[in-house]
């Protein structure tokens, strides 16, 4: 009871401070109606404790992580344009139909095409040593006989050009700091663009990752019109820093860069969808989704096979139970996100002409270790019911609400003021694998993806039961 006592109280004070005029008897009426949802989302503790037991220790346990490693270790990984995603897709969709959900159909999009063919870095000087690469996505290839080009070491953009002079005709070599990947990752994206308006005749960025056993991790980076596409991979933590070191004692360092990367002409793929279709408001939509498309390298398992498997088992653990939301509860497996959510934007200019009906999108995309909780972004009101939702998982605390709730195929419907949530876990083990020969089922545990699961289930079923659309 103090509690609520805190709770009322402090929702009291946030209305008050920003009524704009509203009567007293306005903010009355909205606490009075917070109060009565309240009472509603307590009301589906025992619909939580019934899918946390079926995902958890019931027939469905172990369930996601089995059906995810029948499908990788067949397909492997499903780079976008590759005949592996469009085989992957087929069998989703065969596997929805199966499963008995409704509405089973594919969209059509065009997506990239590219290829990253055989690929090598070899440091000719100060020593002979063969280096762990991976070219980055839509990277151009190299000639034939390779590019053989002094190196410039720099730890940052700014670094890079303040000694613009030192570029021309060099291989730059980042070493920047690991200080996140939300932070870091520009480097890999940015890269080559900024090697290049310096003069640079490639890139080598130091692989965007929170830990490395001398592990590449790819990715995708961006061309700049008007700017000379030159080829860029990544490289390990480990030569990047050895580089740096020896930069440092002024060393000269030749490095031998040759890489077979091309890219294809854009090609169809889908989005695959599914839904429970909702019994009183069918034409509202709570939209719970993975992308099914991943890099070249492991198996795609993590990144983001299991963000799409977890988002399959929340439907399959709302069908098994009988349970039907008031408004439809519809999957989407997004096709070609790597390359910057190319499936997704194809799906929201289709879609947004309904963006009124659409009452949450979630996204799974951060590894589905054990969860810690729920990122969430919306408004005020929004973010208490979260919350409220959130307390139903108490029994397995995981209740915690967190900021930041954006993911690559959700972010259009946030911008444009749609509430949305990712699943929240341990981010620096899930960039240790992250887009690495790493990510493989080995990675992942099939407990950790129950309760994923079970969060995931829980948190889709009863936003799309409420009597109410959550405020915008």
């Amino acid at each position: 009871m103090t509690l609520f006592i805190f709770l009322f109280l402090g929702v009291l004070l946030h209305l008050l401070s920003s009524c704009s005029g509203k009567s007293v008897g306005e903010d009355v009426a909205h606490l009075k109606i917070f109060r009565e949802l309240k009472e509603e989302i307590a009301g589906y503790q025992n619909v939580t404790k019934a899918i946390v037991d079926l995902a958890v220790s019931g027939k469905a346990q172990n369930r996601s992580y089995e059906r995810l490693a029948l499908l990788v270790d067949t397909v492997g990984p499903r780079l976008s344009g590759s005949k592996n995603l469009e085989k992957a897709i087929q069998i989703m969709y065969q596997n929805l139909v199966d499963d008995g959900l409704e509405n089973v159909h594919l969209e059509s999009v065009r997506i990239p095409h590219w290829e990253r063919g055989q690929e090598s870095a070899v440091m000719l000087e100060p020593r002979n040593h063969t280096m762990a690469i991976l070219g980055l996505g839509s990277s151009v290839g190299t000639p034939p006989e390779g590019i053989t080009a002094e190196v410039l070491v720099v730890t940052s953009f700014d670094e890079l050009h303040r000694r613009a002079s030192e570029a021309r005709g060099k291989i730059v070599v980042y070493n920047q700091p690991y200080k996140g990947y939300g932070v870091s990752v520009q480097y890999r994206a940015q890269g080559a663009v900024e090697a290049a308006k310096v003069g640079a005749v490639a890139s080598l960025i130091r692989s965007v990752a929170s830990f490395s056993l001398y592990s590449p991790h790819t990715g995708i980076q961006f061309y700049q019109d008007g700017v000379p596409k030159i080829p860029t991979a990544c490289i390990t933590v480990e030569d990047a820093e050895m580089m740096a070191r020896m930069a440092s004692r002024g060393t000269k360092i030749i490095i031998q860069l040759k890489m077979e990367a091309k890219n294809y002409p854009n090609t169809e793929s889908f989005n695959t969808v599914a839904e429970i279709i909702g019994s009183k408001y069918p034409e509202q939509v709570v939209l719970v989704s993975g992308h099914l498309d991943s890099w070249d390298v492991g198996q795609g398992a993590l990144d983001d096979g299991s963000g799409a498997f977890v988002s399959w088992e929340a439907l399959s653990l709302i069908k098994d139970l009988g349970l039907r939301p008031k408004r439809t509860l519809r999957l989407v497996l997004w096709t070609a996100e790597e390359q910057g959510g190319i499936g997704s934007l194809q799906y929201y200019q289709l879609h947004k002409v309904n963006i009124s009906n659409f009452s949450l999108v979630m996204e799974s995309d951060s590894g589905n270790f054990m969860p810690t909780g729920l990122a969430f972004t919306g408004s005020d009101k929004a973010r208490a019911i979260m919350k409220e939702v959130m307390n139903l998982l108490q029994p397995i605390n995981i209740t915690q609400v967190f900021g930041d709730g954006e993911g690559t195929d959700i972010n259009y419907w946030i911008q444009a003021g749609v509430p949305g949530a990712s699943l929240l876990d341990d981010l620096k083990k899930y960039f240790s694998f992250h887009h690495s020969h790493g990510d493989t089922m080995t990675a992942l545990d099939p407990i950790q993806m129950n309760y994923s699961a079970a969060v995931w289930a829980v948190v889709s079923y009863v936003i799309a039961d409420l009597e109410e659309m959550l405020p915008r």
